[in-house]
């Protein structure tokens, strides 16, 4: 096995953990912030837009099963990364479409697949998702953590998570932990 951490920032966080948690070769997904200025933020801290952090979610994944680059197809097949600064009604910095790279390898696969993907035209707007090397990763408060797997019937999991999950869980059906 042969983990590393790829540091995604797609909107909400608890979304992003929903759908990578399900994939086979993630060992984990942890939700919490990075990007900004301030020490330990909490979640209230992060809303109030003063500590420059955005939700993201760490993933440690076994590259001899899923490839960094199969994480970011998946990555930009499950959220709009054309919105600055919003994913549906979640609006605010906090919410940035974000790449943190841990190394040389993930910014230049980052950067290739965000040129690829530009190239394609598979959005209507270009794709404004940033890549930053990684900084230091504040874990979020526990009740965060599988916030969906623990919370279905709450209602932004079932009107937001819910239906992109199913939508996830179908297209990659067979990339899913069995």
């Amino acid at each position: 096995m042969t983990l590393e951490t790829a540091t995604l920032g797609g909107g909400c966080f608890w979304c992003v953990e929903a759908v990578f948690i399900q994939l086979n070769g993630v060992e984990s997904a942890i939700s919490g912030y990075m990007g900004g200025h301030v020490d330990n933020p909490t979640y209230e801290q992060v809303c109030a837009k003063t500590t420059g952090h955005a939700e993201v979610v760490n993933v440690a994944f076994d590259k001899d099963v899923i490839s960094f680059e199969e994480i970011l197809n998946i990555f930009f097949a499950t959220h709009d990364p054309t919105t600055l600064n919003r994913q549906g009604n979640d609006r605010g910095p906090q919410y940035r479409s974000g790449i943190w790279y841990h190394n040389d390898e993930q910014k230049r696969i980052a950067e290739a697949t965000i040129a690829r993907l530009n190239a394609e035209r598979l959005y209507p707007n270009p794709i404004v998702t940033e890549v930053t090397p990684a900084s230091v990763f504040w874990v979020a408060e526990d009740y965060h953590q599988d916030y969906f797997a623990n919370n279905p019937r709450a209602g932004y999991c079932a009107y937001i998570i819910a239906p992109k999950v199913a939508k996830f869980r179908k297209q990659y059906f067979e990339r899913l932990k069995r």
